[in-house]
């Protein structure tokens, strides 16, 4: 095995390290070859990717139903699925060539993952997939562009979950009103995986509290 997994991956995934192991052997071969991964990254895998973002479990409820916008590489989708079979997952990827490489990914794998070609602001994907527990997203877009697409699709009371890096603060700054009037409440900062990974991954977490403003329906007129 070129890429050993650190003692921490044993925590976090449990009887399915052997499947986490391969997953990340997938990522340094083919998933750069395909240009889904960058070259640079292969010696960092476990840590800055895989067990970065399956922390992020932590966060997600019992049985959730996820939808992962802008899948790319599978990530935080296919972790999330290694650490916790539980819950409910669709990888959404706008990319022909991604969607292919997730679909064997996950067919090699063994998981009860959907993969779904499209983006998360389609009206076919929201009408398909809306009303999620959690939304998940990591190196997807700014703050306030991902809510408008991740929050339709989750239901009141659920949470988007957006695995981000030290100019969080700043984002939540720049974006919070932005995110208001698309029916978010204030974006939160979690910090998953103490002990597990150094730095803990830095995820900013939205509340959908309502229909986004100026979005009700109008009367007809008699």
């Amino acid at each position: 095995m070129e890429h050993p997994p650190p003692s921490a991956a044993g925590k976090v995934f449990g009887d399915r390290l052997e499947l986490a192991a391969r997953y990340v052997e997938h990522l340094a071969t083919s998933g750069v070859e395909r240009g889904l991964i960058g070259p640079r990254e292969t010696d960092r895998l476990w840590d800055r990717h895989v067990l970065n973002c399956a922390v992020v479990a932590d966060l997600v409820p019992d049985s959730a139903k996820v939808v992962d916008v802008g899948s790319g590489a599978g990530l935080p989708g296919i972790p999330l699925a290694l650490a916790r079979p539980d819950l409910r997952i669709v990888l959404v990827e706008p990319l022909a060539r991604r969607v292919e490489w997730l679909s064997e990914i996950v067919e090699d794998l063994g998981l009860s993952l959907t993969v779904e070609r499209g983006r998360a602001e389609e009206n076919a994907i929201r009408r398909r997939w809306e009303g999620a527990d959690v939304v998940t997203a990591r190196a997807v877009a700014p703050l306030a562009r991902l809510a408008g697409w991740s929050l339709p699709l989750l239901r009141v009371g659920g949470r988007l979950l957006a695995v981000k890096g030290a100019s969080a603060p700043q984002e939540i700054d720049r974006d919070a009103a932005e995110v208001h009037r698309l029916g978010g409440a204030r974006p939160q900062i979690e910090l998953c995986g103490h002990g597990v990974v150094d730095p803990p991954s830095t995820v900013v977490s939205i509340e959908r509290e309502a229909r986004p403003a100026g979005r009700t329906r109008k009367k007809r007129s008699t």
